[in-house]
């Protein structure tokens, strides 16, 4: 199949969250399934800076985004690393060269609606440039929700597209695309064709709800997820749209990047190890993130690890007051911190490591190698997060033998199987999930795992060693994807089915 995907970032080129590793690793392990792939994306000015080859097209196109309005575009042409998937990047100055890809300190661009509305249509021009014939447009978040439908538009008078099916990937329900009315004739359609089935929400516009509505089949980024965002709590508004495609919706876990994320070839960690000596890898890593963060140093003591956004979403209303918490008690825990975001979790955290420096510390920003050593060094990884797709940190601690504490929710309940007595006996159990969503069913999970790891040693061992030689590849979730483009284009094949 010739599978074609369409996506605002992908590593190395841009990045601001999971979906960049997504279209970055999924067409790379799709094309080693015997498939040809190509990823779309604008030429942000990160493009430039990622230190991949990037070559010059003599493809140019102009899309008159009104009557009077008529904005200039080329093809810039590179390579995921390590593969044959051929990139193609939008180039066009006025919307993508800029220091971020969707907004600076002051919110998101005012623009946000032209710009992605060209990505959009752009990329169907790029497509007919190219001429090879597409079985799948596999579109990615709201940035590419018009694809769909204006695939469905204009399908005749697009060869290329002209027995394609569309498939439309939610990463993440809360971030939709929506703008006033009055962006709907940047797409050049008629105004007939902005109502409640398609593109309008409530006298706005809505660019996921477009994607969703039109395109031949929906994911998400788990099952649990899929289901979900068919209830009011986590649909954000579009629940009942996402009902209303019954089987057509459907849930695959991403995958993680195993040649990236492997404790036994990352060069960032300070001893490498196995599963077969685990123990002495994590307390080689756990020594050195003491000694060069000036925590106590213990090799017994229990290292609580958390990698990520600083934001609500990611629960840091149960786990800041757990560690005040701590910190008034003495406990005999430590908490190493890594992210960045809101300026107030930001503060708290730098105000906890000040006031017990030997007992928390907080790197506030980004710092990949140091991901990777917290991975590798702590005991437990908290990801108490109130909705989560996907997520990957608690794939990544499994790989490092970092048991998770997650609240069972979306890709969280998917990939981890909390313990229990039942669970044990049966030998499934990787982690532990949160009872209630508080500050006391945060420290009531890590204080389950604590029992664990000090009382039932060998049930420990097992949990570590069961989480490392758990199969979260791409190639896994790959083999999933191929099978659901292969329905995606039996169902335009046989539409009334």
């Amino acid at each position: 199949m010739n599978i074609v995907y369409l996506s605002s970032e992908a590593v190395p080129f841009a990045k601001t969250g999971g979906l960049a590793d997504v279209c970055g690793t999924l067409p790379r392990e799709v094309a080693a399934l015997g498939h040809r792939c190509t990823v779309i994306i604008p030429a942000f000015r990160s493009v430039r800076r990622s230190g991949c080859k990037i070559e010059t097209t003599d493809q140019s196109f102009a899309i008159p985004m009104t009557p009077t309005k008529l904005i200039g575009g080329r093809l810039l042409r590179s390579h995921l690393p390590d593969s044959n998937v051929e990139v193609l990047m939008i180039d066009q100055p006025q919307y993508f060269d800029r220091p971020s890809l969707y907004g600076d300190a002051s919110g998101d661009y005012p623009d946000n609606a032209e710009r992605f509305t060209f990505f959009c249509r752009a990329a169907l021009v790029a497509l007919q440039r190219v001429g090879k014939r597409v079985d799948v447009l596999h579109c990615n978040d709201w940035q590419t929700g018009l694809i769909p439908g204006l695939v469905r538009t204009h399908r005749k008078k697009l060869p290329v597209l002209k027995d394609t099916a569309t498939i439309m990937t939610i990463h993440n329900m809360a971030y939709q695309g929506q703008f006033p009315s009055d962006a709907f004739p940047l797409t050049g359609l008629d105004w007939p064709e902005f109502n409640h089935e398609t593109y309008e929400y409530y006298g706005y516009m809505n660019y996921l709800k477009a994607g969703i509505a039109m395109s031949d089949l929906v994911t998400t980024v788990s099952p649990r997820y899929a289901m979900e965002i068919q209830t009011p709590y986590h649909g954000c508004g579009l629940d009942g749209v996402i009902a209303s495609r019954g089987g057509r919706v459907v849930g695959i876990t991403n995958g993680i990047d195993t040649s990236i994320w492997n404790p036994e070839t990352d060069d960032a960690l300070a001893a490498r190890f196995t599963v077969g000596n685990w123990q002495e890898g994590k307390v080689a890593n756990k020594r050195s993130l003491q000694a060069e963060f000036g925590l106590e140093l213990n090799d017994d003591v229990p290292m609580i690890g958390l990698v990520g956004r600083l934001a609500d979403q990611k629960g840091w209303d149960l786990i800041l007051p757990v560690i005040e918490q701590h910190v008034a008690e003495k406990r005999p825990t430590q908490w190493m911190v890594l992210g960045s975001g809101d300026p107030r979790i930001e503060a708290e955290l730098t105000r906890l490591a000040e006031l017990a420096p030997k007992q928390v510390a907080a790197h506030v920003g980004f710092n990949d190698s140091l991901a990777h050593r917290i991975e590798a060094g702590a005991d437990l990884f908290v990801m108490p997060s109130h909705y989560e797709p996907c997520g990957l940190n608690q794939l990544y601690s499994l790989r490092y033998g970092t048991v998770p504490v997650v609240t069972p929710t979306g890709g969280l309940a998917d990939t981890v199987v909390d313990t229990s007595a039942e669970t044990l006996a049966k030998e499934t159990a990787t982690g532990f999930h949160l009872r209630e969503n508080s500050p006391r069913g945060l420290d009531e999970a890590i204080g389950r795992a604590l029992y664990l790891r000090y009382h039932e040693k060998k049930n420990w061992a097992d949990l570590v060693r069961r989480g490392m030689t758990c199969d979260w590849s791409w190639r896994k979730s790959a083999s999933q994807y191929v099978e659901l483009y292969e329905n995606a284009v039996s169902l335009i094949a046989s539409p009334d089915e």
